[in-house]
């Protein structure tokens, strides 16, 4: 990634509220995230697309330096923010979930999505991801598995 994700520029953020503590929530983030991006066919579309990470790496659980097809993790701070990051031919972008304590053992967790999207290809790459809302229904599929999964723990 040539850009560092806090400078790209702002796509969206989610959120959703957690009836379970950071801690078990940081827990449910790192296994739903893992699971979402790392599904079969995950480091096929991931070479197809030219990422610049294309296979599941690294040391687990997920820290800086660990890798999923199509993003490397920029910054972990349990149980505060996982910072996913990634480039392709047509963006470079961020994913960066958040997890602000609300007391209660409540927890809100934040997905903050940056990217830029240079040239005609990636004004046409945005169009299919981001303005047919297929970006919103997959982070928000995430943000409820980890909602129902820290809500188990």
């Amino acid at each position: 990634m040539s850009v560092a994700p806090e400078r790209l520029p702002h796509v969206d953020e989610h959120a959703l509220v957690v009836e379970a503590g950071r801690e078990p929530t940081w827990l449910a983030l790192q296994k739903v995230v893992e699971a979402a991006v790392s599904a079969a066919g995950a480091p096929r579309f991931a070479r197809a697309l030219g990422c610049a990470d294309t296979a599941a790496s690294g040391p687990r659980p997920l820290q800086a330096g660990s890798t999923l097809p199509g993003f490397h993790v920029s910054a972990a701070a349990a149980p505060v923010a996982l910072a996913l990051a990634g480039s392709h031919r047509f963006s470079d972008y961020a994913l960066i979930f958040r997890l602000d304590a609300l007391g209660a053992g409540r927890t809100r967790v934040r997905a903050e999505t940056r990217a830029e999207f240079p040239g005609l290809k990636g004004g046409i790459y945005r169009t299919l991801v981001i303005r047919t809302r297929m970006h919103v229904l997959v982070t928000r599929r995430i943000l409820t598995g980890v909602k129902r999964n820290a809500e188990r723990i």
